[in-house]
């Protein structure tokens, strides 16, 4: 039992452990939450039929669900990208609402053909939404995985120096060993001055 613990704790310190065990209590709640919706909804205050439950318990979820992932599973910061996030998440989430409904349509026809009670009617629409909702967990973490994949940092290169306030291109150091490609050159001649001639000093 140390063991399953120690070794899950372990898995839990990565950052791929960090980010199911989180993605998973999220999916435990949107689970539950939806649970919660359709027992109310529909087993206790017998509002609406199965597949406008089933519609309302996916919708009501989606906000919270898209935050709790982009924040907090895949820690994911600044402000939303309409075309590259929330509408994706949009059409990810519409379709597993359309799979629920469908499977709710399933649940009532077995309900309806075998002559099922409200109670048991009602377990069988939760079996099947729970068969959907685990299909659907594998689905969303791979498209979530890319939805909300964050850039690693840029590396800089060692030998650039670049002044932070200037947009010139950086330039590279050279080191002071190193030659020019034609080779050393000579030290400039020095000019001579030209001599001047003596003159024989005047007799007296």
């Amino acid at each position: 039992m140390h063991d399953t613990v120690v070794r899950h704790r372990r898995r839990y310190s990565t950052a791929n452990g960090k980010k199911m065990f989180r993605y998973t209590m999220v999916s435990v709640v949107s689970t539950v939450f939806g649970f919660t919706v359709l027992g109310i909804v529909f087993g206790a205050l017998h509002l609406w039929t199965e597949v406008p439950t089933a519609i309302f318990a996916n919708v009501v979820g989606i906000v919270p669900v898209y935050y709790l992932n982009r924040s907090w599973v895949w820690e994911k910061t600044g402000p939303s990208h309409w075309r590259r996030e929330v509408l994706p998440f949009w059409a990810v989430s519409v379709g597993g609402m359309l799979l629920s409904v469908a499977a709710a349509e399933v649940a009532r026809h077995i309900s309806i053909a075998h002559h099922f009670s409200h109670t048991e009617a009602t377990a069988a629409l939760l079996t099947v939404t729970l068969a959907v909702f685990g299909f659907l967990w594998v689905f969303k973490f791979l498209v979530f995985s890319r939805l909300f994949r964050v850039a690693p940092p840029k590396a800089t290169e060692p030998n650039l120096t670049r002044s932070p306030d200037s947009d010139a291109a950086p330039a590279r150091q050279v080191p002071p060993e190193v030659e020019l490609e034609d080779g050393p050159r000579d030290p400039p001649a020095r000019r001579l001055e030209p001599q001047q001639e003596a003159h024989p000093a005047p007799l007296a």
